[in-house]
């Protein structure tokens, strides 16, 4: 997740961009007149549109786009205990970007493949500015922590203590708990011929002890490795009798374990105790050629992802240089993978105290999702939906309705067969739960289950065996293309005929990511619509030549060709004096030939809004090419997750939502679906959402021709939170 509500008008002079080379410490707040992170070259307005300089670099697109999410943690206008939660989303945004990103380009390296993508950077040149940006960052980070959120936290009576603030019983207890809890279960590993450096796992918390003096059995003293038991809590809360009155007190782990190393090499001199940890590559690779089982394949490789390829190395920033030097050698990293902080090397573990310390005063506050009216009350969702269309605007409609559809067809005697896609949905879910009821009281139940949705694999390949046990058909999809389209397909028998429903939507079915992440749901009876969900599935479960889909948009096959069609249709509409527009909402874009489409339509005078939440690999405001292209990113308390595709069409208003973004994967190596809004209303719905986030003047950043990214200001205006706006209408439905 990545967010914000309204930004006050103190920051409107700051931007989330990198300072120059030359700042050895910088600002908390970024001038945003500083060098960006892209390339600065400057295109000719009469260039090709394959011109290197009019593209962007994805990678550093997307590292920029986390630091727009780590300027939050300096938003005043959030509540606090959400600052800090904007700040742990960039440390694991940056585990994640790190873990897949950066590994994927240091692989490229070692296989000698030095080829330029659309940008024309190398992998080295790409690599040296992930260096350069994510240091300034990184230190930019722990400083916001230490100097802003810290002292603000202990303000609120909410405090992180360090050693040296210990009091006598707090030390006292410390002392017990580390005699009870960790020593029973902390494994040291002392350093010498017969105990080479330990493999250690992706992202776990170790540190490198310097010891002195003889030891049992005459060894010398040199260095140890000592893992932090991962079945400890990073984050110890302090007995509230042991605070000060109204204080809630929180000691770190590698404090307990840093106090009391000396205990773990009893007789030898601890000279030194420093933590670190090191992010491995975490990218699954599977060949589907060489694979005949992939359930199988992917149960080994989720094993070797936790002891990939180093990547990056993160220490203390008292380490010395000798035992950072030891370290880099023994994960063959060089000073460019080495982050040295002033904290704890695991931040992101910091978000157990979001759930653990009961301030509704520093959260957002709490919201009823609304509901549309054909869904409020006991009724029958077949009966609903087959009386119209049904559009749902999560977060701020509520997610129920489709679990809800999902349980009536499972109890429904009339329902006949029932297929579902799942990409992510939590190992907890209503919707795995109501298709292992339907398969169990024997209906026909097919899901199709992506095994390879990346961190989620593991919970995939349970959902997998527990639907399998109870009945149901498992498939999991076709080996070279993730199933990424999020689709259900019920057939019931109603009056002695089959009629089909069908849901389609542009996020998970994940209950809990539907209440933070905006995504659009169309439940459906449209005979067209239905037709072609079948159609689909039938070709993921079989084989065979591609089937006629007349109504959808599916990848690989049909989406990325419509898509340019259609926006070169609205270049030939302006060319001829007829009213042409069009908008883009989505996670990303960076297809090049979608971008070159957008051009030729800015050229032709077509203006173009692009609401892009994250990487954008286009390059807006160039004039003669892309002048009529503005671009934005709307960063708030949801993730924005909706993609929406808008034509004007003279008039035509066409409105497509789809589970894909605008990039190479999803037009070209995924299974997707785009899908009209057919219902005149349902589709002004989505019009006017749309006008909403580009009136947005509080959580919206633009993107200028430079590649750097303004905070706009609402000035002398009133200010519009699309979020909050967005979540005020739509709850006067609860």
């Amino acid at each position: 997740m990545t967010d914000t509500p309204e930004t006050p008008d103190s920051l409107q002079d700051s931007a989330s961009l990198p300072v120059t080379e030359e700042s050895a410490s910088p600002p908390l707040r970024v001038n945003r007149t500083r060098k960006g992170i892209h390339a600065k070259t400057t295109p000719s307005p009469q260039a090709d549109l394959s011109d290197p300089a009019l593209y962007f670099n994805r990678e550093l697109s997307h590292l920029q786009f986390n630091i727009r999410v780590l300027e939050q943690s300096l938003d005043p206008s959030h509540p606090l205990l959400d600052r800090l939660m904007f700040l742990l989303i960039f440390s694991s945004n940056l585990d994640e970007f790190f873990e897949i990103r950066v590994a994927g380009l240091k692989h490229q390296l070692i296989l000698g493949h030095d080829e330029t993508g659309a940008d024309g950077m190398t992998p080295a040149k790409v690599l040296s500015e992930i260096s350069r940006i994510a240091h300034e960052q990184v230190e930019r980070q722990y400083r916001i922590l230490n100097e802003v959120l810290v002292p603000a936290l202990e303000e609120q009576k909410i405090r992180f203590r360090r050693r040296s603030q210990w009091t006598p019983e707090q030390a006292a207890w410390v002392a017990d708990y580390f005699e009870e809890e960790i020593a029973p279960v902390i494994s040291p590993i002392g350093l010498d011929p017969s105990h080479p450096f330990p493999r250690l796992v992706n992202k776990s918390l170790n540190f490198i002890v310097e010891l002195d003096g003889t030891d049992a059995f005459g060894r010398e003293g040199g260095m140890a490795i000592l893992p932090a038991p991962r079945s400890l809590p990073r984050l110890i809360r302090l007995p509230e009798a042991l605070c000060e009155e109204g204080f809630t007190d929180y000691v770190f782990l590698s404090s307990m374990i840093h106090a009391h190393a000396h205990e773990v090499f009893p007789g030898m001199e601890v000279k030194g105790c420093y933590q670190f940890r090191l992010t491995r590559n975490a990218d699954l690779s599977v060949d589907p050629e060489a694979v005949s089982d992939l359930a199988s394949a992917l149960r080994g490789e989720l094993l070797a992802r936790r002891y990939g390829s180093g990547v990056r190395l993160e220490v203390a920033d008292n380490c010395p240089d000798s035992l950072i030097g030891f370290l880099l050698k023994q994960f063959e990293l060089d000073e460019a993978d080495l982050y040295r902080v002033n904290g704890p090397v695991n931040l992101t573990r910091l978000m157990s105290v979001l759930d653990d310390v009961q301030r509704p005063d520093l959260r957002y506050r709490p919201f009823t999702p609304g509901l549309p009216k054909q869904v409020r009350g006991d009724i029958n969702l077949f009966t609903a939906i087959a009386q119209g269309d049904i559009l749902l605007h999560h977060p701020f409609q509520s997610f129920t309705p489709v679990e809800e559809l999902l349980r009536q067809a499972a109890r429904d005697p009339d329902v006949m067969a029932i297929k579902q896609t799942l990409y992510r949905t939590g190992a907890d879910s209503s919707i795995v739960s109501a298709l292992v009821e339907a398969a169990r009281g024997g209906k026909e139940v097919t899901v199709v289950i992506e095994l390879r949705a990346r961190f989620d694999e593991a919970d995939n390949l349970a959902l997998a065996s527990r639907l399998q046990e109870a009945g149901a058909i498992v498939i999991y999809g076709v080996m070279a293309y993730k199933t990424h389209a999020k689709m259900m397909h019920i057939v019931r028998r109603e009056r002695g005929e089959l009629r089909h429903y069908a849901h389609l939507g542009t996020g998970n079915y994940h209950a809990k990511t539907a209440k933070l992440y905006t995504d659009y749901s169309l439940m459906t009876a449209n005979e067209a619509i239905c037709e072609d969900v079948h159609r689909v599935f039938q070709q993921l479960s079989g084989m065979g030549k591609p089937r006629k889909i007349k109504t959808l948009l599916h990848a690989p096959f049909t989406l990325h060709d419509t898509l340019v069609a259609m926006i070169d249709r609205e270049a030939k509409l302006a060319e001829s004096g007829k009213k042409a527009r069009l908008i883009v909402k989505c996670n990303a874009v960076t297809e090049p030939k979608l971008i070159r489409a957008l051009y030729r339509a800015s050229q032709a005078g077509v203006r173009c809004e692009l609401i892009v939440r994250g990487m954008c690999c286009l390059r807006p405001g160039v004039p003669g090419i892309s002048e009529n292209i503005r671009v934005r990113s709307i960063i708030g308390r949801f993730l924005e997750h909706t993609r929406v595709y808008y034509f004007l069409n003279d008039g035509g208003h066409e409105v497509w939502c789809s589970s894909a973004d605008a990039m190479e994967r999803n037009m070209f190596h995924r299974v997707e679906t785009c899908f009209p809004l057919l219902d005149k209303k349902a589709s002004q719905q989505v019009r006017k959402d749309l006008d909403t986030y580009l009136l947005d003047n509080c959580q919206s950043w633009t993107l200028d021709s430079e590649g750097q990214y303004h905070l706009q200001g609402s000035g002398d205006a009133e200010p519009i939170s699309a979020q909050e706006t967005l979540l005020y209408a739509y709850a006067a439905q609860a």
